[in-house]
């Protein structure tokens, strides 16, 4: 009964760590129903002693009888029992669960089609560990299908599995390993044992606790390097946010390249611990832009991604200027800059150029394309892993009257497309915020004053969730999120507006260190981009920035408000220069920020370039760290020793606090004797061995004294030992022992370390304690038999039998 019951909380171990993918609790406990009918499928057939073959055929028949109740009850009959249409709408739920994880990226909503799919999926692992644990007794090759089904959100997920349900479902299959190993042994053979008692051999069972109780250490100590170890070791990449592990590769030999999940990516990137160098480039005008990556303009409801790219033969970046700017007129004053950019070598695969927006001129080794609609640039066989190439931009710099007059009409209508079920309160909430606004820039301005300061909102890498629940959420109700939340649902209320937009994934322009700009991994971020006819594609920054948000994030100046003056061109209508300084407040228009990154959050104050913490000062943290940890012992040794020394001075009892200090100190100076010494017997040895002076021999005397009367007599004595008496014989024994035996006194003190494994074995043996509960029906008669109630009286032979069996060494082997 014991190895089924183990097989299914290993299942149920292990399934923890899906939580990550899915959103709500609803699959969670499905699960666990299946996993459920799986084990006491198994559990019933190894009862009644059927074959092995018995169980995997009736577990399946038990699990679909399980989903029916679970998913199709109506159709069913009597609720339970499938029929041709229940049938039929499982297999449309299955459909629709495959349907919807081709949309969805994690954590995916727990509707029935993809609850179905992971309760079928969780119940055909919890199938295959009993029959490879159970029926076929290789507990050991069940970790197969439980590594399989951990490896689910490792490979979906951009963060990390918790450590918490990693430790949970290694538990769960060290529990299996244990469960089975103690099995095995218990059918060595009958115990034979040192010393019979009369009537007390005949049931004894071999002694397995010391061979559990090791496999548990070592089980637990594998666990916790597992945990451990990889906290003190550096990630080999930095794994920047477009170096993709699943679903980004290119086809064997083929010419399309995969599209990642770019929003299933960003938050992963920004929460990553280690800030690594993605790229670094160099501007003529050394101001910094943003570099798109991709530009994602299909929002279906749940998650942004973007349209199929088409790269042409005519248009790879080596045959000369990228296609036009599109949605540019001639007319529109634009700034030219020529950058550098130089990716790092340790990035994963990546296929696309980070670049800023409007590119011209791109000059790159490869054979890299530009995509018309979007000026994405990309290549099917060549990565951006080491490369160095030049790119030069051309800006548009709109004048404030060309803004206000400019017409929202795109080339194509797909970036006005919006699903149906979005929640009305998110369009009567954009009409709201935009009420004032005259043109359809004005409303573009008002959006971001919004997000980054009237509405309040909070900026936090915790927030999670993707869909229109989440769009509702994020707007109505928490207000809390990162770069993600803000400019999806910024492009959404653009849309809502009747302004063109979508959502660009790339870097911010990163800081500037030395002589050159340099992007890490927390510089990753998204944000919209609306459409004005005329002047094009025009960044905004909902996010917001500085300390507070997006460290790096910079409002562009063309969408800070304008204050109405005489003259309807003042402000920005010249366009944003990096030459112009500031005039100390006496232009019309509104002061104008510094170009270089400000933090509009602290006052204007620039933020400084953080070169990150330096080698040493790391080395140092870790060497502090290490020695803290490392001094832990002698400081728990040290509290221990003043609380004793203050028992002894205020309390009665204190002879008892005396001699177990005194313990102490010998086991921590080698010199501990037998746990059974008597406290006369262990002051003999000690004053005879170490030949004490007559000051710490009296001393000795009178701690050894003091407990013998707590002990034994009716009273304890008068005049009870001091803390004099104890820094006296500590003076005397010092020097008897060797200098690295002082060393470990002071340093790692033997009695620490003796309470702390004491500590763990006691946890350990928890376990054991556990498996001895049982019902009492399942208890062994006197003649071995199990599963049936004792006679009346027999229960308490039994009992007394299995006490006089567990008090004698037995030993264990092979049937005669």
């Amino acid at each position: 009964m014991k190895l089924p019951v183990a097989a299914g909380l290993a299942t149920a171990a292990v399934t923890i760590t899906l939580y990550p993918l899915f959103e709500g609790g609803t699959w969670f406990w499905s699960c666990m129903g299946a996993i459920l009918v799986t084990t006491v499928a198994g559990a019933v057939a190894s009862r009644l002693g059927a074959r092995p073959w018995v169980a995997p055929a009736v577990a399946p028949v038990a699990v679909l009888l399980y989903l029916t109740l679970v998913f199709t009850p109506d159709e069913a009959w009597l609720g339970l029992f499938p029929t041709k249409d229940s049938l039929v709408r499982l297999a449309e739920l299955v459909g629709a669960g495959f349907d919807d994880i081709q949309r969805y990226a994690a954590p995916v909503p727990d509707n029935p089609g993809i609850t179905l799919l992971a309760t079928a999926g969780v119940a055909l692992i919890a199938l295959l560990v009993d029959v490879f644990a159970v029926r076929l007794r290789r507990a050991a090759l069940a970790g197969l299908p439980l590594l399989a089904l951990f490896t689910v959100p490792a490979a979906v997920v951009t963060d990390p599995i918790g450590w918490i349900a990693f430790v949970i479902a290694a538990f769960g299959y060290i529990g299996l390993l244990v469960t089975d190993g103690r099995e095995r042994l218990s059918h060595w053979g009958r115990a034979v044992v040192v010393r019979r008692s009369s009537g007390s051999a005949r049931g004894a069972a071999p002694d397995t606790e010391r061979l559990a109780l090791s496999g548990k250490r070592i089980g637990v100590t594998a666990i916790a390097l597992a945990v451990l170890v990889p906290a003190f070791l550096p990630a080999l990449s930095p794994d920047p946010l477009f170096g993709f592990g699943v679903g980004n590769g290119l086809g064997g030999g083929g010419g399309n390249i995969g599209i990642p999940d770019a929003i299933a990516k960003l938050g992963g990137q920004l929460r990553q611990q280690r800030n690594a160098t993605v790229l670094t480039y160099t501007s003529s005008d050394d101001v910094p832009r943003y570099l798109r990556i991709y530009s994602l303009d299909i929002f279906d409801g749940t998650k942004w991604t973007l349209s199929p790219l088409r790269g042409l033969q005519e248009d790879r970046v080596s045959e000369g200027p990228l296609p036009p700017t599109p949605g540019l007129r001639p007319g529109v004053s634009v700034k030219r800059a020529e950058m550098r950019v130089t990716m790092s070598e340790d990035i994963d695969k990546l296929n696309f150029l980070p670049l800023p927006y409007p590119a011209r001129q791109v000059d790159a080794d490869g054979d890299w394309r530009a995509d018309r609609a979007s000026l994405m640039v990309f290549s099917a066989h060549d990565e951006a892993a080491g490369l160095e190439y030049r790119v030069v931009t051309e800006e548009p710099e709109p004048s404030t009257t060309e803004l206000r007059t400019a017409v929202t009409l795109p080339e194509s209508e797909r970036y006005l497309q919006l699903p149906d079920g979005l929640d009305p309160r998110v369009a009567a909430l954009a009409r709201r915020v935009t009420a004032d606004a005259a043109t359809p820039y004005e409303a573009a301005v008002a959006l971001q004053e919004w997000f980054t300061r009237a509405g309040r909102f909070t900026y936090d890498l915790r927030a999670s969730g993707s869909g229109a629940q989440a769009l509702s959420r994020f707007l109505l109700r928490d207000r809390v999120g990162y770069c993600e939340q803000f400019a999806g649902a910024m492009a959404v209320m653009a849309r809502l507006l009747d302004i063109p937009a979508r959502v660009s994934i790339g870097y911010t322009g990163g800081t500037k260190i030395g002589d050159v700009w340099t992007v890490r991994t927390h510089d990753a971020h998204a944000w919209p981009e609306l459409f004005f006819d005329g002047i094009g594609w025009l960044r905004f920054e909902p996010t917001p920035a500085g300390a507070g948000g997006q460290g790096t994030a910079q409002v562009p100046l063309y969408s800070l408000p304008v204050t109405p003056t005489a003259d309807p061109t003042a402000g920005p209508s010249d366009g944003p220069s990096s030459d112009e300084e500031d005039d100390g407040g006496q232009s019309a228009g509104p002061a104008r920020p510094n170009p270089r990154q400000l933090d509009r959050d602290l006052d204007g104050t620039a933020i400084a370039a953080d070169p990150g913490t330096p080698v040493a000062v790391k080395i140092g943290i870790g060497a502090a760290a290490a020695l803290a940890l490392l001094l832990l012992p002698a400081a728990a040794r040290l509290l221990v020793r003043r609380r004793r020394l203050r028992r002894m001075t205020r309390s009665a009892s204190g002879g008892h606090a005396a001699w177990a200090e005194l313990r102490d100190v010998l086991t921590d100076l080698g010199m501990a004797g037998e746990p059974s010494e008597t406290p006369r017997a262990l002051g003999r040895r000690i004053a005879e061995r170490y030949a004490l002076g007559p000051q710490a021999a009296e001393s000795l005397t009178r701690v050894v004294t003091s407990e013998e009367r707590l002990r034994y007599a009716p009273t304890p004595s008068a005049s009870g030992p001091v803390p004099a008496d104890l820094r006296r014989i500590r003076h005397d024994l010092a020097p008897r022992a060797s200098r690295w035996r002082r060393l470990g006194a002071v340093l790692a003190p033997m009695s620490v370390l003796l309470r702390v494994r004491a500590a763990g074995e006691g946890a350990l043996d928890v376990f054991d304690r556990l498996e001895g509960l049982r019902p009492r029906l399942w208890r062994a008669r006197p003649g071995g038999t199990r599963g049936a109630a004792s006679p009346a009286g027999a229960g308490d032979v039994a009992a007394a039998g299995a006490g006089d069996a567990a008090r004698e060494r037995t030993l264990t082997g092979a049937r005669r």
